[in-house]
């Protein structure tokens, strides 16, 4: 987005998008076609991008708003209530008659790596109408987040409408599709997809960090002002057309690594509300990700400010830390 922000002086994050029921199975390794395997366990727990963006900034003290659609079941009900206990403003997050809540069955390795499906279901029904009766609401916000589990012309409508009202916008391309039109989402202020992502949007090779950042610079020049690419164990990578900044991991052992993008950027954005410092709110991020990941569960391994702060002082010193 071009232009000054007139509401940079406000710290109010709007979320337009997903919330899902996390179904988390753990395993010892995926069953082959036709083999039945027995599991060591399994849990349920909030999560879906959208919601988890919302949670992890609103757990960290951001005033957090959230525009969504969960489904006429008791499913949707848990989730309001999860944002109301969570200190979410969801007086926009609406039960759709008739659906059923979004689902998204995860299964968990030993080494923390996961592998998720998920089903849209209410989140289906997130319309650009919906983002306008929430207009008067967004319009306060000095950050928009979105991502890709709703439906795209409702990406594409917001992104515009922001635009138009001078409001900055980060847009999460995920899950990653190639339905998406990236000329639609070039007014996005910031683009941050993982290396998969990027791929899918660029066509190009993303493996090494050298080859992210190749990806990046074609979507800086095409007209996105900021993308940062999260590289997992990696770190982050922040490309602009003055710079390029690497911003490495904090070193854990993960137990779960379900969510961590998610925490990245609900971090990234309750810091960056406050600071308007990219690079310190990467490096905020960056580690509250990496304290998410050594406890199980999405929503659920998200830290509070206290907790957060125990994590950060138990790294000083340490290589990595922030």
């Amino acid at each position: 987005m071009v232009g000054s922000n007139r509401h940079s002086s406000g710290g109010r994050i709007g979320v337009v998008g997903s919330n899902m029921v996390d179904l988390v199975t753990y395993i010892d390794r995926m069953p082959e076609a036709g083999e039945t395997l027995a599991a060591p366990s399994f849990s349920m727990g909030h999560g879906g991008k959208g919601a988890n963006q919302a949670v992890a900034a609103a757990r960290l003290g951001g005033d957090v708003m959230l525009v969504s659609r969960v489904g006429d079941d008791l499913f949707g009900e848990g989730m309001i209530r999860n944002f109301q206990e969570s200190g979410i403003d969801a007086r926009h997050v609406r039960a759709v008659p008739g659906t059923q809540s979004g689902v998204a069955p995860i299964f968990v390795e030993p080494s923390g790596e996961n592998r998720i499906l998920i089903v849209k279901g209410a989140n289906e029904h997130l319309l650009p109408a919906d983002v306008e009766a929430a207009a008067e609401d967004l319009r306060r916000c000095s950050l928009i987040l979105l991502q890709l589990e709703i439906p795209l012309e409702t990406v594409y409508h917001t992104i515009d409408w922001a635009t138009r009202e001078g409001i900055e916008v980060l847009l999460n391309p995920a899950p990653a599709t190639p339905e998406l039109d990236v000329g639609r989402v070039l007014a996005a202020t910031f683009l941050v997809p993982n290396q998969t992502e990027l791929a899918i949007m660029t066509g190009l090779p993303t493996a090494t960090r050298e080859e992210a950042e190749r990806a990046a610079r074609v979507l800086v020049e095409k007209g996105v002002r900021t993308v940062i690419v999260t590289l997992g164990a990696e770190g982050a990578l922040l490309v602009t057309a003055e710079r390029v900044r690497h911003v490495p991991p904090v070193t854990v052992r993960p137990r779960d690594t379900s969510g961590a993008g998610d925490a990245f950027i609900g971090a990234f954005a309750q810091h960056y509300v406050r600071s308007r410092d990219i690079e310190a709110a990467m490096a905020w991020g960056a580690t509250y990700a990496a304290d998410s990941i050594t406890r199980p569960g999405t929503q659920k391994a998200f830290a509070d400010a206290a907790g957060f702060e125990a994590f950060r002082a138990g790294l000083t010193g340490a290589r990595g830390a922030f």
